[in-house]
Formats: structure tokens, sequence, C-alpha cells
């Protein structure tokens, strides 16, 4: 149960791929995160920040800028997130009948 809190919700998983790419700003996440809006996305990334998948760095420039990036307790899920997209093509596949 403790790995369905962590990752509970429609987006913290498009979050976490989105910033296995590497650092990324909120509007540069918030671009690849279809569909989310500023608000539920500023709430994902701080219930992602307490579970320690991600941090947040803020940058003393002029605006400041803010990065976030996935840490390596983040990256441990890779192989959890490849296997749930292998079942779900499977998965797509069965309810179908079809490849794509």
């Amino acid at each position: 149960m403790d790995a369905l809190d962590a990752l509970s919700g429609k987006w913290k998983m498009p979050i976490l791929i989105s910033l296995a790419f590497g650092a990324k700003r909120f509007k540069e996440i918030s671009k690849e995160t279809i569909g989310i809006t500023d608000r539920m996305l500023s709430k994902e990334l701080k219930e992602l920040e307490i579970n320690q998948l991600v941090t947040r760095t803020i940058h003393h420039t002029f605006p400041p800028t803010v990065e976030y990036t996935i840490t390596d307790h983040g990256k441990s899920l890779a192989t959890v997130i490849n296997g749930l997209a292998d079942w779900g093509i499977l998965h797509r596949k069965k309810i179908t009948g079809r490849e794509t």
C-alpha cells in the first residue's frame, strides 16, 4: 500500500516520466503533462517532494529560477514504470484484440 499511496492519482506518473529526461522548470513540466492545471501540478510536485521522489531547487538568479529533478529514489521506479507500460500494451491488446 505504501507504493500506491506515494504514486496515487492521475498525474504523478506522467510528472515522473517527464522528469526522467532531466531537470525541468514548472512550465516545462506543465506543457509535457497535457491536461494538468497549474494548481494540480503544484500539489502533485509537493507530494512527490514529501515522498522524496522529486527535488525542488531554487537558483538565485533574477528573477529566481526553480527547477525540479527526479531523485535517485525516484529513478528507482524506472523498472516499475516500464513494467506498467509493458502491461498496459498487453492489456490493450487483450481488451481490443488489436496491436495498436
